[in-house]
Formats: structure tokens, C-alpha cells, sequence
């Protein structure tokens, strides 16, 4: 019966494996595939030009979403020009993503500083921002940490955050987690298997 039943087994591997061949495997990302968790279920937010928005606005295409705040040093530029690029890299597909910025600093970042910083790096791109209570609602539903770090003034503070993206597939769903400093290639090749 034990042969019987790993023979079975071994048999049952490799029709799966065929089926592999057969162009059935997913696909194979270089980001960390998170599909399937239970949370980033969604936001509600005002973008730049003061239209409010939530994720099924943007269903249909592939969407990158990026906290961060305009005052930032170091990595949100990097990661904005670097998701530039990737557009750059993704040609006409590029019509079919959207990246999204959302503000972790409401109390500097006004909709009027978010419409020049944002479409700064890309025409398409859009920031989007809200008050104290929904940018916390919105870092708790996608476990985001932000904290204000002192300056030597009042209005020099910093704020540390979760410094990576995430991707959503056209259907609305978490797909990728895009750690900092991955390089547009790697994004580019992971986006083109979502489109």
C-alpha cells in the first residue's frame, strides 16, 4: 500500500511539474510576492488637484504605491525617480500603471506643495493626502510605520517611515511588496508580469 501510495505520489509531482511547462506556473517575481494577505485592502484620500480618491479608481491598471513625504532627504526622491525610470523603461505600457504617493507628513505636505512635488518626477504620477486621522487609518490598513523625529526647530522635524512599495495587480489586488532600492530593471520586469 506504501508503494502504492508514493508511486501515486511521485506520479501526482510530476503531472504538476508538466503543468509547469505547460505555461500554467506563476509568474516569477523579484520583489516579495504577497498575494493573498489581509490588509492594504484600500485607501480614502484627497489627490493633488482636491479630488478625493480611493484604490477602485485607479482598477484596471497596475498600481504602485509609495508614503513618503515632500521634505524627504533621501529615499522617497530616489524611489520617485526611480519609479520614473521605470516608466521610462515600461514604454507604451507604461500607460496601464499608476504610482501613488501618499503623503506620511499631512501637517506640511498641503495639496498645493504635493501638485508641484509629485508630477515633478512624472506627469502621471499622484500624490495624494489627507488629515491627521486618515493618514493614520491609512498606515494602520497597510501597516505602515511613521514617526516624527525633532529637528532643531518645530517646523524641521523629520519623520522615519516604511521606506518600500507596494504593487497592485488591475483586479485591485496586493500583489508585490518593493523593498527601497531595488533598481528599475527588477521593478520594470515584475510590473510587465502583472500587465
Amino acid at each position: 500500500m506504501r508503494k502504492i501510495l508514493g508511486v501515486l505520489g511521485f506520479a501526482a509531482v510530476a503531472l504538476l511539474a508538466g503543468c509547469d511547462k505547460l505555461g500554467d506556473k506563476p509568474p516569477a517575481f523579484h520583489n516579495t510576492d504577497v498575494t493573498g494577505v489581509d490588509y492594504a485592502k484600500g485607501f480614502a484620500l484627497t489627490d493633488h488637484t482636491g479630488k478625493p480618491r480611493t484604490l477602485e479608481d485607479y482598477k484596471g491598471k497596475v498600481v504602485v504605491i509609495f508614503f513618503g513625504y515632500t521634505q524627504c532627504p533621501d529615499v522617497c526622491p530616489t524611489t520617485m525617480a526611480e519609479m520614473a525610470t521605470v516608466m521610462k523603461e515600461l514604454g507604451p505600457s507604461s500607460a496601464d500603471v499608476q504610482v501613488l504617493f501618499i503623503t506620511v507628513d499631512p501637517e506640511r505636505d498641503t495639496q498645493e506643495l504635493l501638485s508641484h512635488y509629485v508630477p515633478a518626477f512624472d506627469q502621471r504620477f499622484v500624490g495624494l493626502y489627507g488629515d491627521a486621522a486618515a493618514t493614520a487609518k491609512v498606515a494602520k490598513e497597510f501597516k505602515v510605520f511613521y514617526a516624527k523625529v525633532p529637528g532643531a526647530d518645530p517646523g524641521s522635524y523629520t519623520v522615519d517611515h516604511t521606506a518600500g512599495s507596494f504593487v497592485f495587480d488591475k483586479q485591485g489586488r496586493l500583489r508585490l511588496f518593493v523593498r527601497h532600492g531595488q533598481g528599475p530593471a527588477l521593478i520594470a520586469h515584475d510590473l510587465r508580469q502583472l500587465l
